[in-house]
């Protein structure tokens, strides 16, 4: 609704009639907005309040508001919510920037403090919607320019320039995500544990810092979700890095798990949740595994912790090394798989003499029902790893 400036101004008592219904109007808008926003987080699990909205059609506040995630019995109160550039889009809408307030949270001797969240490009899907994505809210770009946790007065933990960025599914293709940080930094000085603490100066890490980065896709229409990267590096120690591939994460399977966790959530404490534990597994049946890898890429760790042990029993880090490779093969033996324990003493050997890299992959040559993992590891565990095709290398690209 666009109403010219002059016109306004020559005709004052036509502005007088005019303001009511124009009120309205946009109050009536607002309301559907708000509530069509809340109604798209209901159906994912997300329960959101305000006390109030202002603003117009197109920009509006929604204030004093306070999120509750399906497994959390208590609200978060995260004040107030910032939608501009909202149009209508078939019975939907588009909404070009969604900003929150900065954040702060106290307890139990802990703040944890955040800069406005901004997400651009957010799509609220119709009631009713169809589509790769159905019901679900959509955004293609988000970013957090801080967030810090508090011990007291001392900054335990600090991460700067979180971007995400999302490219929704089209032409039966997946969607891709990817989440990167500038960088964190964490305090160990604060850790409580006196032995943990011993280690932590020892090996001279009471100050890290790194960046974090992910990866993947996700093909809603047959439930696909592969993690291509998920690395934390840390800096003058190294990178951890992860990958899963998983079938049937389909739309129903993410409704139903939301709805369990709503039914456990809900339950008093203190109640028994082993009819919803029970359930939960039956709903983990529906996945299945295609592949996952864990990799350590070293960056001077391993010859810290080497020389941290043979300190400790009075050898050098060489011979803690030898003593490591001549350990592995028997510890391998239980497992009562020759193979495998080749592959892992020379990956081993391979990599303390030389430490570059370290994987441990799972790849069976098709896809394997959670049902049938879940059976294995009941009744015969030291069978995954040949039904999971286990490999262990070393110093590989």
């Amino acid at each position: 609704m666009t109403i010219q400036r002059s016109t306004l101004h020559k005709l004052a008592f036509s502005t007088f009639l005019l303001t009511l219904p124009l009120n309205a109007a946009f109050a009536q808008d607002t309301t559907a907005v708000a509530d069509r926003l809340k109604a798209t987080l209901a159906a994912q699990g997300v329960d959101i309040t305000w006390t109030g909205v202002t603003g117009d059609a197109s920009s509006m506040v929604l204030q004093g508001v306070a999120v509750k995630p399906a497994a959390e019995k208590e609200a978060l109160t995260i004040g107030d919510i910032k939608l501009e550039g909202v149009t209508e889009a078939n019975g939907g809408y588009d909404i070009a920037t969604v900003s929150t307030s900065a954040f702060e949270h106290s307890k139990d001797g802990i703040t944890l403090n955040a800069s406005p969240f901004v997400i651009h490009d957010m799509t609220v899907p119709a009631e009713g919607a169809t589509g790769p994505l159905g019901s679900l809210m959509m955004y293609k770009s988000a970013e957090l320019a801080n967030l810090t946790v508090k011990v007291a007065d001392k900054t335990a933990f600090s991460m700067d320039g979180l971007a995400i960025e999302i490219t929704p599914p089209a032409d039966g293709k997946a969607m891709e995500f990817t989440g990167t940080t500038e960088k964190f930094n964490a305090d160990l000085t604060l850790v409580d544990d006196a032995k943990s603490k011993e280690v932590i100066d020892a090996l001279g890490y009471q100050n890290i810092s790194g960046n974090f980065e992910m990866g993947g896709t996700w093909q809603p229409a047959d439930g696909k979700m592969e993690l291509s990267k998920y690395d934390i590096s840390v800096d003058n120690a190294g990178t951890l890095g992860m990958t899963f591939d998983l079938g049937g994460y389909t739309l129903d399977f993410i409704k139903s798990m939301q709805e369990m966790q709503k039914k456990m959530a809900a339950q008093p404490e203190g109640a028994d949740n082993s009819a919803q534990g029970m359930a939960m597994l039956g709903l983990l049946q529906q996945l299945s595994f295609n592949s996952a890898s864990v990799r350590f890429d070293d960056d001077s760790l391993t010859g810290k912790v080497l020389e941290y042990v043979g300190k400790q029993q009075g050898m050098s880090a060489k011979d803690i090394a030898n003593q490591a490779k001549a350990i592995v093969p028997f510890g391998m033996a239980q497992l009562n798989n020759p193979e495998l324990t080749a592959e892992v003493t020379a990956a081993v050997s391979k990599y303390l003499d030389d430490p570059q890299s370290l994987e441990i992959s799972a790849e069976p040559p098709a896809a394997v029902p959670f049902a049938l993992i879940m059976a294995g590891g009941m009744s015969n565990p030291l069978d995954l790893p040949k039904t999971l095709g286990v490999h262990v290398k070393a110093n590989e690209d």
